[in-house]
């Protein structure tokens, strides 16, 4: 069924948005099949340029701020989503903190509750020769999961963001899993070389983008009248 609801933001304002999310999804420089084909059928449902290979062509911190424009909800909306899609693995990478940081810049921002964030902070293995030239993903080594008040700041900061533009709302069903991945062991000839924990494990904000994508799709449901059956 066609959706109702209006958007709050511009097509100017929604594609540099739905761009600085891709940007950050893809930060840490890990691009499996998988990631490749998400991405490629997002920017074709979004209508953004063709990314379709690995050259996709990241948005800067500058071209982003002149895009969104000077109102500080739109941005600080922004920034909550790109928190999310940094730490929806459950692995926030180095690479991925600064260009949270290279954003919150250019968007003339100041968020307390996200120093926070950096106590979430896996670092690269300094042995791993592909861990010191990009920091990827494989090679990161994940710190001890802070004590949980300490990360109440940031949690009620997040969940202070609502939704109110389809478009976006249907980047976040699509990027935030339906449901928690189940932990698995990965055998190689028969012997287990490594085990793997469930998300909801791994990311102490797991909560917070379960909660996102909930919102989201209630909002496709309630105000735009969309079938959603095709997220969950």
């Amino acid at each position: 069924m066609a959706g109702v609801a209006q958007s709050s933001y511009t097509e100017t304002q929604i594609s540099a948005w739905l761009q600085g999310l891709l940007t950050i999804a893809w930060a840490d420089g890990h691009y499996d099949p998988e990631e490749q084909d998400l991405i490629s059928q997002l920017t074709q449902d979004l209508a953004l340029e063709d990314t379709t290979d690995v050259t996709f062509r990241a948005i800067t911190p500058q071209k982003l701020a002149k895009a969104l424009g000077p109102d500080e909800n739109t941005a600080e909306n922004f920034l909550r989503t790109a928190v999310l899609v940094a730490i929806a693995d459950g692995i926030y990478s180095p690479s991925e903190a600064k260009l949270l940081h290279q954003f919150s810049d250019a968007l003339g921002l100041k968020i307390e509750a996200l120093k926070s964030l950096e106590h979430t902070l896996c670092q690269a293995l300094k042995e791993h020769p592909q861990a010191q030239a990009d920091g990827a993903a494989v090679s990161l080594s994940s710190p001890p999961h802070p004590h949980p008040d300490l990360l109440h700041p940031l949690k009620d900061w997040l969940d202070g963001m609502d939704i109110s533009d389809p478009r976006l709302a249907r980047f976040i069903c699509k990027m935030v899993p339906s449901q928690c991945p189940f932990e698995r062991d990965v055998k190689l000839f028969g012997h287990k070389i490594v085990h793997i924990p469930a998300l909801c494990k791994l990311n102490p904000l797991y909560e917070q983008l379960v909660g996102l994508r909930f919102r989201a799709l209630c909002y496709l449901s309630d105000n735009c009248k969309e079938d959603i059956s095709e997220y969950v």
